[in-house]
């Protein structure tokens, strides 16, 4: 029996992560709109306040912001996208922030928070864009499949466990 070699991950270059034509930058755009899609109809069965029109514009937007660098003639597409998903990363943070209520119980010691997996998702939902951007549909496809495994599998998980306790 022959050894197995062993798997060894093709590097992507910049000039692959560039759309050949503009409708392969808007099919990229459609894939970020179904994966933000995905993402959003779990949060809106769910009864959240940012749901499937907030994933699927957030995916949509993010996708934007890394297609234009890609898009762009001249620029320099490595630093330029890296410095795109920086400021998604960054800018997306004010809207997760939004999404996070924080209440007062009776005892001011003892603040509940809630919100968080809302944006923690909206936060998933740009990277997923971002990636979609890209033409990672491996990594977009994947990312969504978790996300929703996650959504949906660790809450009924954490049903499982006594609440945690601060103190």
């Amino acid at each position: 029996m022959e050894p197995r070699r062993p798997v060894v991950y093709e590097t992507l270059m910049m000039t692959d992560l560039v759309p050949r034509t503009e409708w392969h930058a808007i099919l990229r755009l459609i894939v970020a709109a179904l994966a933000g899609a995905a993402i959003g109809w779990n949060r809106q069965m769910k009864g959240k306040p940012a749901g499937l029109r907030t994933h699927m514009l957030v995916s949509v937007g993010a996708a934007l912001f890394g297609l234009i660098p890609l898009l762009v003639a001249g620029s320099d597409t490595a630093s330029t996208l890296g410095r795109a998903i920086q400021g998604v990363a960054t800018g997306i943070g004010f809207l997760g922030a939004g999404e996070i209520i924080h209440y007062i119980r009776r005892e001011p010691e003892q603040p509940l928070v809630y919100g968080l997996t809302s944006a923690a998702a909206i936060w998933l939902t740009a990277a997923i864009g971002m990636a979609a951007a890209c033409g990672l549909w491996v990594i977009t496809a994947s990312t969504v499949v978790l996300a929703l495994a996650i959504l949906s599998g660790a809450e009924r998980l954490e049903g499982r466990f006594p609440p945690h306790r601060q103190g």
